[in-house]
């Protein structure tokens, strides 16, 4: 079994390099490379997406057999199939992601976010076939979950695997993670634009031109596929609707607010039952998606809408032909399934569900307002089209993606002003009630602040001492107001900090505290002294903190500048830091990064040794690794804090002598054989080349 693996890691590491060289003679630019390998990515999506909706198709073929649509079968199947029938799909799945992929269990896009926010964009390519497999079986059987997760992650997978297959940078991996994220919307959906749009608005979490490019193109391929197999059809064909009357718009306000409200629900019992499956019921994991099963199974006696993906009830629904009363129990129901199903280990989407929940939501208040006001408001069916947008914007917190998708998904623009005004209230209010997203709040209970590893992360580099004022003004605190006005307006700073007699720390005058009495300047200068006017709440920093810790100690102030103190127990004031000067720090690190990052990209690619020269005294360039690194990680050495500099990119030889690049990871341990690319000031890449 090793020797086989082994050989296949041979070939693989083989195909990888002559794949690499061929890439290397071409010499082609590296933004027409990332879109060759978009195309690529979108073609493989598209095709995964293909085949994991046949295989849906199969088994739920092969599990309720009729001459109907999936409902109508379920409908008509015995009560013991409706029962065990699931709970056999979670007899299947439990072990499989037990043993092959425990990152495939769940709705499958959180764990994409984890791999792009701690993992440097690496996904494991087994999770490709272990997820497709798996949500096959949870939806085929049954289980009360969507299709558009598993792709999503499939297609991430795949461009996860593409990119690595290549050797491609860390931030560029990231792009082509994005890339199979939006070929997985765009081929679930046969929805291209909202496939891009969800790609930058929730798995990027940030976008420029250059990424935006290759995943606009991705995402047209893989639709090119969907269209070209499966027809180019919407998902849902629809009755026209449109704005009846401008009062209707009060309506639409009411359901904005409700969805809002129904989105903070489904995210609580999602959550809730994940809990309850995780701590509270105590048998084996691989069990777990059984009794799930067999609990849906069980539901679906009475409601077997809430079985598969749901997009047959959700036609009926957006025909104006659900059940007020079913409609309304279902959004409760289907919530409870879709958490049953996720929480006990089935493998599939929320992202369905919340447009099930949405269109319940929708046929439900519709009934209500167009029985009570017929002449100015439109069919249930119309509240159904909009609601499902707020629940996508309500559960996802992603209001371009919700509005194009449902436009995507019907084909109807008649209804664009009512949406978005649903979508952003429901965003809103939702947003409210809970901050964290049905994705983002997985990650937050793994401990993973999506925040910190964005923006936050370039500041957690740069630390106090290297940017704080030294030469600050400051008052004594026995000085009377005249003075202090005084020294507000001639010295030109923001803020004044006080001292007492024997030099310590007292608190911050600044002009908006002053402002008040400045007309009664002449009563109060021998009343009123500096003492007396300095803030003593305004929130300190040390030297030692990172310009992270500034920027959260800003938040809580309005102040333009913070205190220093010299250590965290020390009454001394070393200085002043300067909210004008964090800014000024984080754009040109963030700029820097970009810069640094774009250039060691074509020197991995050109695969050149010579040293490339950015901003004025720094350097990019190849050097061996140091004999003090050797059977040290990154993370170990702290090599950005200690030696100023950044590893953007690892080579290590193989069998032939030829190097072949590697992406750079915190707990890569350093071999006596590599080469670095590292980035930073000439001469402290000089001083790491003697130790």
């Amino acid at each position: 079994m090793d020797s086989s693996s082994d050989s296949l890691k041979s070939i693989y590491k083989r195909a990888s390099l002559s794949a690499i060289n061929f890439v290397n003679k071409a010499k082609m630019t590296e933004h027409l490379f990332m879109i060759i390998l978009a195309i690529f990515i979108g073609l493989l999506t598209g095709f995964g997406a293909v085949g994991i909706k046949y295989l849906i198709h199969l088994i739920s073929d092969l599990c309720y057999s009729g001459e109907g649509n999936l409902l109508d079968n379920i409908i008509n199947s015995p009560w013991y199939i409706k029962v065990l029938i699931p709970a056999l799909g979670g007899l299947l799945v439990g072990p499989i992601i037990l043993w092959f992929a425990p990152e495939a269990k769940g709705h499958g896009v959180p764990e994409v976010m984890q791999a792009i926010l701690q993992k440097g964009a690496i996904i494991r390519p087994r999770v490709a076939i272990v997820k497709a497999f798996t949500s096959a079986i949870t939806i085929g059987t049954g289980g009360s979950v969507g299709k558009e997760g598993p792709i999503i992650q499939i297609g991430s997978s795949l461009g996860s695997t593409v990119g690595q297959f290549f050797n491609i940078p860390s931030s560029r991996l990231k792009t082509l993670v994005g890339c199979g994220a939006a070929s997985g919307i765009a081929a679930a959906f046969n929805a291209p634009i909202a496939g891009a749009i969800f790609a930058v608005e929730i798995i990027l979490l940030d976008f420029t031109a250059k990424q935006l490019s290759p995943i606009v193109i991705a995402s047209v391929m893989a639709t090119v596929v969907s269209h070209t197999f499966e027809g180019n059809y919407p998902a849902f064909v629809v009755p026209y609707y449109e704005l009846k009357s401008s009062y209707e718009i009060i309506f639409y306000f009411i359901l904005g607010g409700l969805s809002g409200i129904v989105s903070w629900m489904f995210i609580k019992i999602l959550y809730f039952f994940e809990h309850i499956w995780e701590e509270k019921i105590k048998i084996p994991k691989y069990m777990k998606a059984t009794l799930g099963g067999l609990i849906v199974g069980t539901i679906a006696l009475a409601f077997p809408q809430v079985m598969g993906t749901g997009y047959e009830y959700i036609t009926i629904a957006l025909s104006s032909n659900a059940v007020w009363t079913t409609a309304l129990l279902l959004i409760f129901v289907k919530s409870i399934a879709t958490s049953i199903t996720l929480g006990s280990g089935g493998s599939g989407g929320a992202f369905a569900p919340s447009l099930f929940v949405g269109a319940m939501l929708g046929a439900f208040f519709g009934f209500f307002v167009h029985q009570f006001f017929p002449d100015v408001t439109a069919d249930p069916g119309a509240y159904a089209l909009v609601a499902m947008g707020g629940l996508v914007a309500g559960t996802v917190r992603a209001p371009l993606t919700a509005i194009i998708i449902v436009f995507e998904l019907t084909k109807q623009n008649s209804i664009i002003l009512p949406l978005m005004i649903v979508v952003t209230i429901s965003m809103i209010l939702s947003s409210k009630l809970s901050r964290e997203s049905i994705y983002t709040l997985t990650l937050v209970l793994r401990g993973i602040k999506v925040k910190d590893t964005a923006d936050y992360s370039i500041l957690s580099s740069i630390h106090v001492r290297d940017l704080y004022d030294k030469n600050f003004v400051f008052v004594d605190e026995k000085i009377n107001f005249s003075e202090v006005v005084y020294n507000i307006i001639s010295k030109k700073q923001p803020s004044l900090a006080v001292l007492s007699q024997k030099g310590a720390y007292i608190g911050i005058i600044s002009i908006d505290n002053i402002k008040e009495f400045i007309l009664d300047s002449d009563e109060l200068k021998h009343v009123l002294i500096a003492g007396d006017l300095a803030d003593k709440n305004v929130p300190k920093v040390t030297l030692d903190d990172s310009l992270k810790t500034v920027f959260e100690q800003f938040s809580k102030c309005d102040y333009d500048g913070l205190p220093v103190m010299s250590g965290k127990d020390s009454s001394f004031l070393a200085g002043m830091i300067w909210r004008k000067d964090v800014d000024d720090a984080y754009q040109k690190e963030l700029s820097r990064q970009q810069l640094t990052s774009d250039l060691a990209t074509k020197l991995t690619l050109n695969n050149s040794s010579e040293d490339v020269h950015f901003l004025e005294g720094y350097i990019i360039t190849e050097i061996d690794v140091p004999k003090a690194f050797v059977g040290k990680t990154i993370k170990d050495l702290n090599i950005r804090s200690v030696y100023g500099v950044d590893i953007l990119s690892i080579k290590r030889p193989i069998q032939n002598s030829t190097d072949i690049k590697a992406i750079p990871e915190a707990n890569h341990k350093f071999a006596q054989n590599e080469k670095i690319i590292v980035a930073g000031e000439a001469e402290k890449i000089n001083l790491i080349k003697t130790i």
